[in-house]
């Protein structure tokens, strides 16, 4: 509740601090605020989406990262022009003089300052609340065997699959059933776990890489396929940087 709180308190702190920068620029306040909301849904989107690409292929992440950016550009770039119609157009209902306004407003590099400013501050300030205010870890619910089970992600070692199921392994020796594809399992559990082969998805933190064709789970050896064999290679590359001595 608190790191929501403060990040509110953030949001809010910011959008006025941008509308005083905007009103230099010869906007009454009311004016400069709304086009200072108007950067929120960019700000929300890049929070939102980028925490969603993943970079296990540096290509691929790279081009989504790159689409990302740009059609958050374009959108913001819009909304501005949008809100300055508006006030415009309340202008001339209200009989209001209109003098122009500076053109840097609707400058791509000035909107991508602001916005760039905006998620690196609310990024920054996430990181601390996540370490100043740890969240508990929701547990994850399936079923198995017509049994309800709550699970930790952390608790998860390896998912196989075997067509028509998947089995989950976890900790403690424990193994479950389950009718949901892997392909959904990965969505599901995020950048922890990783891809080796069409029927393994395993959790990097638990995981071994022995080298680019095996990786071992708690004393399990899975094949790694053709296809991910370029990922896996990048997980012992960062494994090797992390242990220059060999040793694991």
């Amino acid at each position: 509740m608190k790191n929501k709180l403060i990040t509110i308190g953030f949001w809010i702190a910011a959008v006025v601090l941008i509308a005083v920068l905007i009103m230099s620029m010869g906007f009454s306040f009311p004016e400069a605020l709304l086009i200072g909301v108007m950067f929120l849904p960019g700000v929300l989107a890049a929070r939102y989406f980028f925490s969603k690409i993943s970079f296990k292929s540096r290509k691929t992440g790279l081009l989504d990262a790159m689409f990302l950016i740009l059609a958050i550009m374009v959108a913001e770039t819009a909304l501005v022009v949008l809100a300055n119609i508006s006030i415009i157009h309340i202008r001339k209902i209200m009989l209001w003089t209109y003098d122009g306004y500076s053109r840097i407003l609707f400058n791509p590099v000035f909107i991508g300052m602001i916005l760039t400013l905006f998620i690196v501050s609310d990024t920054a300030l996430s990181r601390y609340l996540g370490k100043r205010f740890p969240a508990t870890q929701t547990p994850l619910c399936f079923v198995s065997d017509r049994r309800t089970i709550s699970l930790l992600k952390d608790d998860i070692l390896y998912i196989a699959s075997n067509d028509t199921e998947v089995t989950v392994y976890a900790t403690q020796g424990r193994s479950f059933r389950n009718k949901t594809a892997i392909g959904q399992w990965e969505n599901l559990l995020g950048n922890e776990f990783l891809r080796i082969h069409r029927s393994y998805l395993v959790n990097t933190a638990k995981a071994e890489f022995v080298n680019s064709d095996t990786v071992s789970v708690e004393g399990t050896r899975l094949p790694v396929s053709r296809k991910y064999k370029d990922i896996v290679r990048l997980e012992l590359d960062k494994t090797d940087s992390v242990n220059p001595s060999g040793n694991r």
